[in-house]
Parts: C-alpha cells; structure tokens; sequence
C-alpha cells in the first residue's frame, strides 16, 4: 500500500518523477508549473531522488537540455506554461522526429494578451500538431498517474514518443487533493528501465538533426504517422496494467459519469469538467437526463471512441478552455475534433460549443446550467440557432 497524503498537483508530478527514477531535469521559471520544479530540488537536496537538474536560460534551452539527455540515453523531464511552452516551440517537432520520450508537465497558463496568470488550455493547445502523446489531468491523484502511464506508453518500443502531461493552471497546480503515492516497488513493476533506440556514444558517431533531401522526407513523416497510429492499442494495455498493479481504475480515452440514459452531455476535458459533474448531478435530482463526458485523450484524438459511444445522444455541448481565433465553427479545437468525430454518423447529434473559463475565470455552476438549458432548448427544437458562445458574453 502506498501513502495518502494531501499535496497538490506540482508536488504529485514531482513525486511522479521521483517514482520514475528520472536521470536529467531542466528548469527555467514560469508560474504556474515552477512548483513542480521546486519541489523536485527540495528534493535532489534531501537525497531523496538521484538526478542531474539543469538550470536553462530560458525554455528553448530547456528542450534543448532534455533533447540531448534523452538520446544520450537518460530517462528525461521538464515542463513549462504560458509563453515558455510557446517560446520552446522550434524543439518540439525534432524531439518526436528523432523518436526521444522526454515528458514534459505543462502547468497551463494564458497566452499574452492578456498575460494574466490564470489557467488557460491555449497555450498546450498551441503544441497539439507537433507529434506528441497529451493528455489533461482534472485531478492531483491523476497528475501522478498520468505522468507514470505517460512514460510507460512513449517508452514503449512500439511508440517511442515525448509526452506533454497537462494540467490546469492553479485549479490543479496549486489546489490540494487527496493522493495515494505508490510504492517504488510498485512503480518498477509497472514501469521498466528506459532503453533508447539510438543511444548517442563517441565509440560509434551519429548525426542527429541532419538536413536531408526532399525525397527522403516524407518516408519520415510516414514512420512517425506510425508511431502515432500505434499508442492507442499501448496506451489501452498500459492502462490495464497499471489498474491490476494500483488498483485505480481509468478508461484510457473519455470519462463518462451519468451518462447511461443521458439525453444531454457536456464535453471537454481538464478540472473545469470536475464542476461539470456537480451541476449534472444537480439536474439529475431534479429529474433531467444530463451528463458529463471528459476527454482524457487529446493527441492522438480517439474519434473512433468518440463516434462510437457519443453518437447516442440528442445534443453535445463542448467546453473549450481555450481560444483559437478564426476556427471552423467559432468556439475552439475541441469542438471542430468532436465534429469531425462525428461526422460519418450524419447530423442527429447537435453539437454547440462553449468557449469558457478564459484568462483564468471560475467556469460557474450558475454557467453550467445555463449551457444545458441552451441544450435543452436544442433537444426541444431540433435547431442550433449559433455553432458557439463565448461564456458569458454571449449566454
């Protein structure tokens, strides 16, 4: 049995970490993920875990530190928020071409404008198309989890992937939660040692990062659209293996809660689906048949999950924490993926987004409920009147 204890999302990715055996950590500083830095050099200075933590000059660096760990043959991890994890942007694409599986905790944080410190899925968001396994952690217990499954899956000989383990800003970072940190035995049962693929060594050079002919770049990019083809069966079996070693259950794709005869479901993913639950829990007191589906997936996108077990309902409505400026349907990503999840399956679920929770706000259950009546008022009329609204400016 391991030991319960009440700490915060930062403090159990850090814990996370020492359970790994991580060999090599970068840092730079940038609320609201310093934290879990700060935290993992109380650590190194106790004694309590045995690693190499590198001060970057900035977030590019950092990448650029754990690039060069990874593929000389060392378990790694940083992590950022806000603008750092846009600032790091030009290493992304090399990690996951050169098949490197650092991890990288992305405590999020909005974008400038307006450069406030509030949580925000912008900025992770920003990171979805640069061939990374992501996912978001709506609770500090799952923080832990996620990042030790995280390092199982893109370790795996079949994947060989980064990972960008998210969670939100503050409501998860700094808030406390009741987590259940494993043994370490535990942990080595479930996750092996890290063994690279193309270990850098002097006795046999290599050239990582070469320009390359144009012919030969697109047989690359087929072989990481491979790799990316081959998470879902790890990630399912990882997620089995990880329930039979701690006993904590997970489905690897989407969180249903109420939804077993639920006309109506809110979608989305992160802490702010936590509020959701209670407000759906509300209404089904008074009789409604509402629910809650969290995304727990998001790179790569499970739409054949979606499609098949979201295509039941009447009416959807999507929570996107974020903003994407000029997107298909007006509201953010989650809606136009959820649509096209749905697209093969023809046009009885109606589907509207709800772009909430911006900068940092509270997403209210008073908000909650007035974005089920809106799709209350879909089911009774069989229209959608606005593909979005921008809470709650618009509703």
């Amino acid at each position: 049995m391991g030991k319960i204890k009440r700490i915060s999302g930062c403090v159990a990715a850090a814990q996370a970490v020492r359970l790994a055996d991580v060999d090599v950590i970068s840092s730079y500083p940038i609320r609201p993920y310093t934290g879990i830095m700060s935290e993992l050099a109380r650590m190194i200075a106790d004694g309590e875990l045995d690693a190499e933590l590198v001060y970057a000059e900035g977030e590019h660096a950092q990448l650029s530190v754990v690039y060069g760990a990874s593929a000389a043959g060392a378990r790694a991890y940083t992590g950022s928020s806000g603008v750092g994890v846009t600032y790091a942007m030009e290493v992304y694409s090399p990690l996951s071409g050169e098949r490197l599986p650092v991890q990288m905790a992305i405590g999020d944080r909005t974008l400038d404008p307006p450069g406030d410190f509030g949580s925000e899925h912008t900025d992770a968001e920003c990171c979805r198309d640069q061939g990374w396994i992501q996912g978001w952690a709506s609770t500090q217990q799952e923080v832990l989890d996620m990042a030790l499954i995280y390092y199982r899956v893109g370790e795996d000989p079949r994947v060989m992937l980064p990972q960008y383990a998210c969670q939100d800003g503050y409501y998860v970072t700094h808030i406390l939660g009741t987590v259940d940190i494993p043994d370490e035995a535990q942990v080595k049962e479930f996750l092996p040692p890290y063994k690279n693929h193309h270990v850098l060594d002097p006795k046999h050079p290599q050239i990582i990062g070469a320009q390359i002919e144009p012919e030969q770049g697109p047989p690359m990019q087929y072989q990481r659209r491979m790799a990316i083809d081959n998470i879902n069966p790890v990630l399912i079996q990882a997620y089995d293996e990880f329930g039979k070693i701690f006993g904590r259950k997970y489905d690897p794709f989407l969180e249903e809660y109420m939804t077993e005869d639920a006309d109506i479901v809110m979608f989305g993913q992160g802490a702010h689906m936590e509020t959701a639950k209670a407000v759906a829990k509300r209404l089904r007191n008074l009789g409604e048949k509402v629910g809650v589906v969290r995304l727990r997936a998001f790179r790569p996108f499970p739409y054949e999950e979606i499609a098949k077990r979201m295509s039941k309902y009447k009416a959807i409505g999507v929570l996107d924490n974020s903003a994407q400026f000029g997107i298909s349907g007006g509201a953010g990503v989650l809606l136009t993926e959820l649509r096209t999840a749905l697209y093969d399956v023809g046009d009885k679920v109606k589907t509207v987004g709800f772009v909430a929770g911006l900068g940092g706000e509270v997403v209210t259950h008073e908000e909650f409920l007035r974005m089920y009546k809106k799709l209350e008022d879909i089911v009774k009329t069989g229209k959608v009147e606005k593909t979005r609204y921008w809470v709650p400016f618009e509703l």
